[in-house]
């Protein structure tokens, strides 16, 4: 008697499905996090106060043309070991920063006006951005930019990633918070929710690493979708 056919999509099916998925709700993990005003991710700190001093250029195309440069200097910084594949960086990006733009617009009504409501929205944005992250991460396709170039930092300096991933962290936020005086005399785009931010997102990515099923299944390969 002939064994029935394993039925679900292939496993590399599987594992591009989930990451287009992860790049989606990263964007509207940022976007909340974003619109609850309390300072925006580390990552999208730069440019989004790029954006708030010239609101002509969306939040998408500054995030755009930052993590552009991020693939550039990896590509600087590795020379030969920045490998073709790593051009996919580049889509990744394209399709990213399209759908930031779109998740902003979707969120246009949440302009919250009390702490509580603000504190809601962040720690939302870093819990929904957080599940984004884990299943960006857990295919093992494209490195995405932000995460490229740390790697390419750690592997150049022969530092541990999660150092590197600290020290551009906090650059960032030095760096944004720099211009923000220059532009406006004052923090405006990074404030508190952008610590908290870079402080709780690690710790949330690795419960749901602990506890959800689909993540651990998706990089063994088990499962149908």
């Amino acid at each position: 008697m002939s064994k029935p056919k394993r039925t679900g999509l292939p496993h590399i099916v599987k594992r591009m499905l989930c990451f287009c998925g992860g790049v989606a709700v990263n964007s509207v993990g940022i976007a909340l996090i974003t619109k609850s005003n309390l300072g925006t991710s580390p990552i999208s700190s730069v440019p989004w106060v790029i954006t708030l001093h010239w609101p002509a250029v969306s939040f998408g195309m500054t995030t755009f043309v930052m993590n552009a440069v991020f693939i550039l200097v990896q590509a600087i910084l590795l020379r030969r070991d920045f490998h073709a594949v790593q051009l996919l960086q580049i889509v990744v990006n394209v399709v990213f920063s399209a759908l930031l733009d779109v998740s902003m617009a979707a969120l246009w009504f949440f302009n919250p006006e009390t702490w509580w409501l603000r504190g809601l929205g962040l720690l939302l944005g870093c819990t929904i951005l957080a599940f984004g992250i884990c299943m960006e991460v857990s295919p093992g396709l494209v490195t995405v930019p932000g995460e490229g170039i740390v790697r390419a930092i750690a592997v150049v300096t022969k530092v541990r990633f999660g150092t590197v991933k600290v020290c551009f962290d906090v650059s960032l936020i030095i760096l944004s918070t720099i211009m923000s005086f220059l532009f406006f005399g004052r923090l405006n785009g990074v404030g508190v929710g952008t610590v908290v931010a870079a402080v709780i997102t690690g710790q949330i990515v690795n419960f749901f690493n602990r506890h959800i099923r689909f993540v651990g299944a998706i990089e063994r390969g088990e499962g149908a979708v």
